[in-house]
């Protein structure tokens, strides 16, 4: 990206037609109380930030001021809004009327856009980035030889579409040492918690062995959720072929670790034997994989408010919009974060992907997801938001918004969407003193994009800036 004639001094990219002065007043966290900050100086827009560098270890206090602030609660948005981020938490929001900016603050314009919390994505793949065939992603980056790699691609990725928190259901805990370099602020990233490997009675062919773990017993299944818990892992991943037992046997191990099960599930056997074993979270249900469910299925799991995250993009509707627009498999993004023989590779496996394996039933999961996904919408399920990204042709760069706006024509509101993959998501993995919500105290987990993503779900493509636990991070 060449630099343009003219920028200000101390930040460099940053033109003149993108920095103003201001001036203005800050009132306390505190009812009745007023702060003593103040000062003018230069207000830097997020288009200034490095392209490239890791964000920096200690950000200062920083102030978001001029946007509208959705707060992730679902109410009344703050018209023209502020926030302060001090030591990588949120100490201050309000209106920018009554802010008072504090002295050495760097002060970010966000006038004319909106202010959100970052988006939490509830089931991501961050060894994968979108390449078209498993087996032979598999087979090109040797196993997981170039795991760590993927991963940190996949990173990036996700922070800069806005993602900051993300659940990697389904990857060897190697991955924990990209979460270690994300944390200590030497690459971008967002707060990350990992499954390991999944457990099942089905090997996957095609799938490293160090992905699965496939056990014959319900005792078994308990041993290796002690395992993956003691060596790492935040969440347990239940993928097929287990009995009700096995299911018992893990939630078992996980209740008396305080760690929480995600299930795979697609059949209704499958999900009453869930039900009954009280997993935590179901994964996939209303995605296609099933015609509709039964009304006594879905009464039983609003009864029993156990979160849905569909899932329901990743093939049914990214499918459709590749046929439209096949140029999207081109984005420019993809050149610019992928190594040329990365980049190379992928755009080889899309060679005909109307034939790839993985869409070999999407036409049948198109029509059965048209009816089965808004069944948990309408019957008032508690619903979460996840993407699977990044399956085949379903980028980390685009994959939440597209989540979003799948669920949005399934019957949601953009406002109960917006709601869910925040706050929602935030709860569903008991993350919710931490993130999810714009409160003072709270981690410092910020979007902001063009436009009124109430009005237009695909704002949430227009990423300008985002704040991970207080880190700048580039936005576009």
């Amino acid at each position: 990206m060449s630099s343009p004639p003219w920028t200000v001094p101390g930040h460099p990219g940053v033109t003149s037609e993108q920095a103003a002065a201001v001036t203005g007043h800050v009132t306390s966290s505190r009812p009745g109380a007023r702060a003593c900050w103040t000062t003018r100086l230069t207000v830097v827009c997020a288009m200034a930030l490095a392209a490239c560098g890791a964000p920096p270890a200690d950000e200062g206090t920083l102030v978001l001021t001029g946007g509208m602030i959705l707060d992730g609660h679902g109410g009344a948005p703050i018209h023209h809004g502020a926030i302060v981020v001090e030591d990588g938490r949120i100490a201050w929001v309000g209106r920018a009327t009554d802010l008072e900016v504090p002295d050495g603050a760097r002060v970010f314009d966000t006038s004319g856009r909106t202010v959100m919390p970052g988006l939490i994505d509830a089931h991501a793949h961050v060894d994968l980035i979108g390449h078209g065939d498993y087996d032979r992603f598999y087979r090109f980056i040797g196993g997981t030889a170039r795991l760590n790699e993927m991963v940190e691609i996949s990173m990036g990725q996700l922070v800069r579409a806005g993602v900051t928190t993300a659940v990697d259901l389904g990857a060897p805990l190697e991955i924990l040492e990209v979460r270690e370099r994300v944390r200590q602020g030497e690459i971008p990233g967002p707060r990350l918690l990992a499954s390991g490997a999944w457990i099942t009675r089905i090997t996957l062919d095609g799938v490293p062995l160090e992905y699965q773990n496939v056990v014959e017993s319900p005792e078994e299944a308990a041993r290796v959720a002690e395992r993956l818990i003691d060596d790492g892992s935040d969440v347990i991943k239940l993928w097929s072929g287990l009995t009700e037992d096995d299911m018992r046997a893990v939630m078992a191990v996980a209740r008396a670790r305080g760690v929480r099960v995600h299930a795979h599930l697609y059949e209704p056997e499958a999900i009453w034997n869930a039900v009954r074993a009280e997993v935590d979270v179901f994964q996939h249900v209303g995605s296609g994989g099933n015609p509709p469910y039964a009304d006594d299925l879905i009464a039983e799991i609003v009864r029993r408010r156990i979160p849905i995250v569909q899932t329901i993009a990743h093939r049914i509707w990214i499918y459709p919009a590749t046929i439209a627009f096949r140029e999207r498999l081109q984005d420019q993004r993809l050149r610019r974060d992928f190594p040329p023989d990365v980049y190379a590779e992928v755009q080889s496996s899309f060679e005909d992907f109307e034939s790839l394996g993985y869409f070999r039933t999407t036409a049948q999961q198109i029509q059965n997801s048209a009816l089965a996904a808004p069944q948990f919408i309408e019957a008032g399920a508690v619903i979460g938001v996840g993407t699977d990204a990044a399956s085949p042709m379903n980028f980390h760069t685009e994959a939440m918004w597209r989540e979003m706006e799948a669920l949005v024509e399934s019957g949601m509101s953009t406002m109960e969407v917006i709601t869910a993959a925040t706050k929602t998501n935030a709860t569903i993995l008991g993350l919710e003193d931490e993130t999810g919500t714009l409160e003072v105290g709270k981690a410092a987990d910020v979007l902001v994009v063009d436009g009124d993503p109430r009005a237009d779900i695909r704002a949430l493509d227009r990423v300008r800036l985002v704040v991970a636990r207080g880190r700048v991070i580039e936005g576009r």
